[in-house]
């Protein structure tokens, strides 16, 4: 593969000159589990072949719910196997989150998953990001959303009982979330995410959700 080092290299993802299989199912449990042959191709004329296993996730929304005039968030408490199997914690923090369904849009997928896991729809509703959530492992693709919410009228308790899920909402002054950061007392990825994201625009919340 080509060096890039002393080029000058602009901080974006870019597309890669390759060729990708149609995949072999190696697994279908909650979501699928596929492996693909990947053909990566060099400007020399190389190439170099690789075999890729990936988790199929598809869309996600993640939102960090903000109750502006009381300056605090909303978050949820929920038991994760993955934070039991890793850290012995499995008794998570996280923002609302949640897969976008077939033929519905990612703001209405937000909305939907406000209403599900802390028992009220946003006021207002920002798009803010998307990311991969983790690369090496799964293409799901996660767009952030930042929510107003009245806190005052947060469930004590939710989630889609068919789908096993059972979510327990609890609101903390925003300097109480962000301090977890520095303490390492959170772990979720998406949370994490998204309490950096507010560390550095706090100061801009009144202005975004004006301007929604």
């Amino acid at each position: 593969m080509s060096d890039d080092r002393g080029q000058s290299q602009t901080v974006s993802d870019r597309p890669a000159d390759a060729e990708v299989s149609t995949p072999a199912e190696i697994a279908q449990g909650f979501m699928r589990y596929q492996r693909f042959a990947v053909t990566l191709k060099d400007a020399d004329g190389s190439a170099q072949h690789q075999q890729r296993d990936l988790l199929r996730g598809g869309r996600v929304v993640a939102v960090l719910t903000v109750d502006p005039r009381h300056d605090c968030v909303v978050l949820i408490r929920q038991f994760r196997l993955s934070g039991q199997l890793a850290t012995g914690r499995g008794d998570m923090v996280e923002i609302v989150a949640g897969r976008v369904d077939a033929g519905e849009s990612a703001r209405d997928a937000a909305i939907r998953e406000c209403r599900e896991e802390i028992g009220i729809a946003p006021q207002q509703l920002v798009e803010l990001f998307s990311v991969i959530s983790t690369p090496g492992l799964t293409d799901e693709y996660v767009t952030f959303f930042l929510a107003a919410v009245d806190s005052s009228k947060v469930a004590a308790r939710g989630g889609l009982a068919g789908e096993g899920e059972d979510t327990r909402p609890f609101v903390v002054p925003i300097d109480d979330a962000l301090a977890a950061l520095d303490t390492g007392a959170v772990a979720n990825a998406l949370l994490v995410n998204a309490l950096q994201w507010l560390a550095r625009h706090r100061t801009r919340l009144r202005e975004l959700f004006k301007a929604a």
